[in-house]
């Protein structure tokens, strides 16, 4: 008995019913959801550092930015264009002939007069054309000839006979009348008197029919003699069609200029309708310009413009636009009004000024690749930091070369990133790094 209480009282004391054992659970259940609740932020925390400490965006290089502000001011409607200086008339030369080039009066670039010599080629089968023209014109006119001459003698003949005729007709006239007046005397006999007037008669009818048949044959000649002529008329024309092209061997200059891209060489074969050069004229000039296709709809012909030289202004208009649109742009011809620069020459560039409309009062943004990219539909703002860029939807109205006229989405202070978008995508937000 004495051992059982030594060991009772070295046991540990367990409670004494289970509501004890329920009173542990709880309090070992909250630790542990106060442990996991504790991880949990501590992981939240620690995301959020990290959400916060990490670039947000497409991350891009701040140093190749180009910024712009917008800002009130007065839109300027015009746009500059880089212009051509050319030869307001030229005179295209063109090989009427086919040959080999013998000689050469001209070099490229001078200045010629009309009908000068420019130079001269052979064609051994146009001067061959023209001997025979000429060897059937020569036959031509020997049988008109050989044919005046026939019906000059033929109608010399007929007269001859006519006159021969005419002097028997009188004679037998006459001889009528005397054996009239003694067959009424009673000397001759009513049968000689018919024998009289039967001689007439006959006398009078080879007259008649001699005048019929030199009549007919004057016909006949002048009828050969008419075809003959247009006969030769036609070998006449021919004749100068061969001798014209003949003289095309030896080409003149067809106005006065400046002979231009005028290259040929000695012993060199050229082709009929090749291009030679061309004459230009060399006091007066006009303008070509390419523009962008954007202002294809606000040009007109007659609008005003002008370029500048030498700190000079001088006006020039549109005379013709060309619509047809060649890598998104389109060509413009200009004229000047009045003067022109005293000194132009062809191909020579110069910046040219075309006023669409009337300055006014806009909110305004510069201009910068961005516009190619997005169309001015929309742009990337800045934020107040300067580290990030929002992508924005606004609408454009008017641009010019330097700059865009805001019309929504903006307000004047925005910055702005004005260059090229094309590297960004459709990424909605740009993070900068300096």
């Amino acid at each position: 008995m004495h051992i059982k209480k030594k060991f009772e009282a070295a046991a540990p004391q367990l409670p004494a019913s289970g509501a004890a054992m329920d009173s542990v659970v709880p309090r070992r259940r909250g630790k542990r959801i106060a442990i996991i609740a504790g991880v949990v932020l501590a992981v939240a925390m620690a995301m959020y550092a990290l959400w916060t400490w990490m670039p947000r965006g497409l991350q891009i290089d701040g140093a190749d930015l180009r910024i712009g502000h917008a800002a009130r001011g007065v839109f300027v409607d015009e746009v500059i264009v880089r212009a051509s200086a050319e030869p307001l008339n030229s005179v295209i030369l063109d090989a009427v002939e086919s040959g080999r080039v013998e000689e050469i009066f001209a070099a490229d670039g001078a200045l010629v007069k009309k009908g000068q010599l420019l130079f001269r080629i052979s064609n051994p089968q146009r001067n061959l054309e023209l001997l025979a023209r000429q060897y059937e014109h020569s036959v031509s006119i020997f049988n008109l000839s050989n044919l005046r001459v026939s019906q000059q003698a033929s109608a010399s003949d007929h007269q001859r006979r006519l006159d021969d005729l005419q002097f028997a007709l009188d004679q037998a006239r006459k001889q009528h009348a005397r054996s009239a007046r003694l067959a009424a005397q009673g000397f001759i006999s009513a049968v000689a008197l018919e024998e009289s007037a039967d001689r007439l008669a006959q006398q009078e009818r080879a007259f008649t029919q001699e005048q019929r048949a030199n009549a007919a044959e004057a016909q006949v000649r002048q009828s050969a003699e008419q075809q003959l002529e247009s006969s030769i008329q036609g070998l006449n024309s021919g004749l100068k069609l061969v001798s014209a092209t003949v003289d095309a061997l030896a080409v003149r200059a067809p106005v006065e200029g400046r002979l231009t891209n005028f290259r040929l060489q000695i012993g060199e074969s050229i082709a009929t309708g090749k291009n030679i050069g061309r004459i230009d004229d060399p006091s007066r000039f006009k303008l070509t310009a390419s523009v962008d296709e954007y202002y294809l709809n606000r040009m007109a012909v007659g609008r005003h413009g002008s370029v500048k030289q030498d700190e000079r202004n001088y006006a020039a208009d549109i005379s013709i636009i060309y619509p047809q649109i060649k890598d998104g742009r389109f060509t413009v011809e200009m004229v000047f009004t009045r003067e022109q620069p005293p000194v132009l020459n062809p191909g020579q560039s110069l910046d040219a000024r075309i006023t669409l409309g009337e300055p006014s009062s806009a909110l305004l943004l510069p201009n910068g690749a961005f516009i190619n990219d997005s169309g001015g539909a929309w742009v990337y703002v800045l934020d107040d930091g300067g580290q990030g860029a929002l992508r924005r939807a606004v609408r454009t109205g008017r641009r010019n070369n330097s700059q865009i006229e805001v019309l929504e989405g903006l307000k004047a202070g925005d910055k702005v990133i004005l260059s090229s978008y094309a590297a960004y995508g459709n990424s909605p937000r740009l993070h900068i790094t300096q």
